[in-house]
């Protein structure tokens, strides 16, 4: 059975990263943008990857373009403005398309496993999150609506 270890990505330095480097570890993957209304949410993600991350817990950013054209910049632009704005030291990856039939591999694994509800599965939004357990099985689903904060008692059950 497949799971999100199984599968790679490139990280924002151009390196291609398997995502099995993470095994073991509770993950919170977020596709996110620099110019959406819900990029503030930056804070509150690095906030939790910097409480939990000495408990096996990480947070995956991969920023996408496809929603609003509300991540313009390349990699070294979206980089620097995660590092400058918001602190960020959890691990970002380059730009993908998290819907269409260009979608990344990992999106869709984990839209698979999880869909939106009554939407279907596609991805509608900016900073959609999914939490995956430590076996790399997708435990939920979160709408952009969902602030990181609100995420702690999921992620405390998934640790």
């Amino acid at each position: 059975m497949t799971s999100i270890y199984d599968f790679t990505a490139r990280t924002i330095d151009g390196a291609e990263r398997s995502i099995g480097e993470y095994r073991g570890k509770v993950l919170l993957v977020v596709n996110t943008a620099s110019q959406c209304g819900f990029t503030y949410q930056y804070k509150g993600l690095e906030a939790l990857h910097r409480k939990y991350a000495d408990r096996g817990f990480e947070v995956l950013g991969f920023p996408c373009n496809q929603f609003g054209q509300q991540e313009p910049g390349d990699a070294a632009e979206i980089k620097n403005f995660c590092s400058l704005t918001y602190d960020v030291t959890f691990p970002m990856f380059a730009k993908i398309d998290v819907k269409g039939p260009a979608q990344h591999p990992i999106y869709d694994h984990m839209t698979r496993a999880k869909g939106g509800g009554l939407l279907g599965r596609s991805i509608k939004w900016n900073f959609t999150k999914f939490l995956i357990g430590r076996d790399g099985k997708v435990l939920a689903r979160f709408p952009p609506t969902a602030k990181p904060e609100t995420l702690q008692r999921d992620i405390e059950r998934a640790l």
